[in-house]
């Protein structure tokens, strides 16, 4: 089977860099038409120019994905501006402690669960009401982590948050598969982003994740491109509720 998304329409959170990017190039590049959302217009023409060197064109937005109301306003502006919405990438996330997990106070609690689950769920309820309406099928992707799988030393309330999101793309999928709408996870491990900067150098963080990483290296941010391109397209028309873990073959590796 050819893995083509022509003629479907993909919404992406956190895509002005790093994995969401990356997905939505590698989107552009398989047909699809595709609106990228961060919160700073500066970056998002940044990813736009960088796209269109390689003549790749998108939709930018710039919202704050995790206040409240974005949800709606964002689904209705994508929908305005490209006609519908097939497919949603929810991979917008924010880590702003690094520490021991008790030393993590209400706020910082708040602003990850904010960004990294409550929009994760709007946007996954708006596009799903947006899908229902059409009586389209549909495929709502959300961007993980291995740290909602394993223990999350240090960075532990990011981890819930993930967790978090794993266990709602099972419950969506269970709910909104009679309507064909299909709901899964990529969970990606140690990748080189900025927004992992602080683990990729740190020396024995990485010196850790080589050495038990069935792969010996982490990745890179096309590498999990690939996945979210499967799961949006027909080729896995009968995957739902799954969570594709791509990390090296860390987990693996106890």
């Amino acid at each position: 089977m050819k893995i083509s998304l022509e003629g479907k329409t993909a919404l992406v959170t956190g895509a002005s860099r790093g994995i969401g990017l990356a997905i939505a190039r590698a989107y552009v590049e398989n047909g699809a038409k595709v609106a990228i959302v961060s919160r700073k217009q500066e970056n998002l023409e940044q990813a736009k120019a960088e796209l269109a060197k390689d003549g790749l064109p998108v939709e930018t937005i710039a919202m704050h994905v995790g206040r409240e109301g974005a949800a709606e306003e964002l689904v209705r502006d994508v929908v305005a501006r490209l006609g519908k919405i097939d497919i949603l990438v929810n991979n917008a996330a924010t880590n702003p402690h690094f520490g021991p997990t008790v030393t993590a106070d209400d706020k910082v609690f708040d602003k990850t669960f904010e960004t990294n689950a409550r929009a994760y769920f709007a946007l996954a309820r708006e596009t799903a009401k947006h899908l229902v309406d059409r009586g389209a099928p549909g495929s709502l992707i959300f961007v993980s982590s291995t740290q909602g799988i394993l223990a999350s030393p240090l960075m532990g309330v990011y981890g819930m948050t993930k967790a978090a999101v794993i266990s709602l793309a099972k419950t969506l999928a269970v709910e909104l598969g009679p309507s064909g709408i299909r709901v899964n996870c990529i969970a990606p491990g140690l990748v080189d982003t900025r927004f992992a900067a602080t683990l990729v150098q740190n020396d024995d963080i990485v010196k850790r994740w080589t050495e038990r990483a069935a792969l010996r290296r982490y990745g890179r941010p096309e590498e999990i491109a690939g996945a979210a391109v499967f799961l949006a397209s027909d080729a896995a028309s009968y995957i739902t509720g799954e969570t594709i873990v791509i990390d090296g073959g860390y987990t693996i590796s106890a």
